[in-house]
């Protein structure tokens, strides 16, 4: 069975981007840029990756999943509709459709768990939640591995790494943690 990853940088104080979506604060360069991208090659968009010569293929994803917030990063300003060619793109929305350009990201408004189980039963690689926090809540007992950037930054507030949720208290398994000199901390989870 295929595995959900939910793999994101993250502040100090537990945000995966600012309140309109900023996320400039995180650490873009250091001593962690190459090490984890060999750890989770193929999770940048395909074309900046590309412009700055990094690998896409044979990454351990080959599908990701977003919720059209984190997917609208890229519209219009950064001309990226289809921002992870390489990989099956798949955005979760009730209210828009898939923009002009976006011939390799489909849009649903189908149930989230529904498809995320569904998608596990096929055959492929892992599966890889980009965000954002609002998703990650409801496919919260579907993920089954957290790797986390850790960034050296507090953000004060903004989209937290799961949104709103009641309280149930679960506990994961450290499987590897790595710290870097840039202050950035790689910490990667899975269920018991």
């Amino acid at each position: 069975m295929r595995e959900v990853t939910y793999y994101a940088a993250v502040s100090l104080d537990g945000y995966i981007a600012g309140p309109h979506g900023e996320f400039d604060a995180f650490l873009a360069e250091g001593d962690h840029m190459g090490p984890i991208w060999a750890r989770y090659r193929g999770t940048a968009p395909t074309r900046l990756a590309e412009a700055v010569g990094l690998p896409v293929a044979d990454g351990p994803f080959d599908t990701v999943l977003m919720g059209w917030n984190t997917y609208a990063v890229g519209l219009p300003d950064h001309h990226l509709p289809n921002p992870y060619e390489h990989l099956r793109q798949i955005v979760f929305s009730r209210a828009h459709e898939a923009p002009a350009g976006s011939e390799g990201v489909h849009v649903t408004d189908s149930d989230p768990v529904e498809t995320v189980r569904a998608l596990k039963q096929e055959d492929g690689k892992g599966i890889w939640l980009c965000g954002g926090g609002v998703l990650a809540a409801v496919l919260a007992d579907e993920i089954d591995r957290l790797a986390l950037k850790i960034n050296p930054v507090m953000l004060g507030g903004g989209i937290p790494l799961f949104g709103a949720r009641d309280y149930a208290p679960q506990r994961w398994e450290n499987t590897s943690t790595q710290t870097f000199g840039s202050g950035v901390t790689l910490a990667e989870y899975a269920r018991p």
